[in-house]
């Protein structure tokens, strides 16, 4: 297996970078990280590591085990899903992270890449999208989560779209919680925005519905709440 231990550049056009290998042990146990989990809505203006990128979206919706199937799209995952479906897509909106260039990427699991879809920093665009919540641009990433429901709606009919994917965005959505919080950083989920602005600005596909919003970097030492 090629060593993944340093980002690369793999091509030019698009801009896309395989990403270091995800770490498979931390300094702090699952007990410690649950229990010092919180939502932050204050961030540090401090670049982050692309090894922390890398490790964010590992956990958000990484790969753990090949497989051929179609439908797997490269193999199972950190965070379960309805029939092992996967609708969920996820977008990385870099400002400052080290060895990254700024502008809007989408996670390819397979591989354990990043594309770039938009050229330039859109997180101030995102933040007035989602009612001016500074946190947005504050941050020195987002993660960004769209879904494509008809990969789950084909099986399972209008429970899949009303309550499955809702489920797997959860799942992966806590993992995210987890993972920040183990790297001494943290995160809070925005669900409350326009979705046509937003759709705009993170120019999504036609088939994709935006979700979630998850800022992420070194939070000021205060209590919220």
């Amino acid at each position: 297996m090629e060593n993944q231990d340093s980002i690369k550049l793999i091509k030019e056009n698009p801009l896309t970078y395989r990403l270091p290998s995800p770490r498979l042990e931390s300094d702090m146990t699952a007990e410690e990280v649950m229990k010092k989990r919180r939502s932050h809505r204050h961030f540090v203006s401090k670049s982050i590591d692309a090894s922390d990128v890398s490790q964010v979206l590992w956990a958000a919706y990484g790969i753990t085990q090949k497989a051929n199937h179609k439908q797997l799209r490269g193999g199972f995952r950190t965070a379960p899903s309805a029939g092992a479906l996967y609708p969920l897509e996820l977008y990385l909106l870099v400002d400052k992270v080290n060895e990254i260039e700024p502008g809007v990427y989408r996670y390819l699991a397979d591989g354990h890449q990043i594309q770039q879809t938009i050229d330039h920093n859109v997180k101030l665009e995102l933040s007035a999208a989602a009612l001016n919540q500074k946190m947005i641009h504050e941050a020195p990433a987002c993660l960004f989560y769209s879904a494509i429901y008809e990969r789950t709606t084909e099986k399972y009919g209008s429970r899949g779209e009303n309550r499955y994917v809702c489920m797997d965005l959860g799942h992966s959505a806590q993992n995210v919680y987890l993972q920040v919080e183990a790297l001494h950083m943290g995160t809070c989920a925005i669900g409350a925005f326009s979705d046509d602005k937003v759709r705009e600005v993170m120019q999504l596909p036609a088939k994709e519905e935006p979700l979630y919003i998850m800022p992420f970097g070194h939070y000021y030492n205060k209590r919220e709440f």
